[in-house]
C-alpha cells in the first residue's frame, strides 16, 4: 500500500514538473469561455481558416509568422492560444515561451471542441 502511494505521488510531482516545464498551461475552450477579461485570444490558423470561422475578439496570427509578429502580442494580460484542434496552438506557445512570454494558455480542442461544446463563432 506505501508503494503505490508512493509510486503515485511521484508519477504526479513528475506531471506537475512536466507542465511547468512546458511554460504554458492547457485549457478547455470552457475555462477560455469562462475567462474575464483583459484576455487576449490569439488564432494561429491560416487567413481562409480564420474568415471561415473564429472567436470573437480574436486576432489573427499564423504559426508561420508568430516568431516574427510576437511583438504584438501583449505580455501583461493572459494570452488563449486557439487553432482548429489544438495542435498548432501547442506549438505556437510552446514558440511564445520561449521568447519570454508567461501567463500563456493552449486552447485543447481547439476550434473544433469551441463549435462542439456550442460556442458562436464570428465570420
Amino acid at each position: 500500500m506505501k508503494l503505490k502511494l508512493s509510486l503515485l505521488v511521484l508519477a504526479l510531482l513528475g506531471l506537475v514538473g512536466a507542465m511547468a516545464q512546458a511554460g504554458y498551461q492547457n485549457v478547455s475552450v470552457q475555462q477560455l469561455h469562462q475567462a474575464r477579461s483583459p484576455k487576449f485570444i490569439l488564432d494561429v490558423r491560416e487567413p481562409y481558416e480564420f474568415a471561415a470561422g473564429h472567436v470573437a475578439g480574436a486576432k489573427l496570427i499564423p504559426l508561420g509568422q508568430l516568431a516574427q509578429r510576437a511583438t504584438e502580442i501583449p505580455r501583461n494580460i493572459p494570452v488563449y492560444v486557439i487553432c482548429r484542434s489544438g495542435n498548432r496552438s501547442a506549438q505556437a506557445s510552446r514558440i511564445l515561451v520561449s521568447k519570454g512570454f508567461s501567463n500563456i494558455h493552449n486552447v485543447q480542442g481547439g476550434l473544433l471542441a469551441w463549435q462542439a461544446a456550442g460556442y458562436p463563432v464570428r465570420r
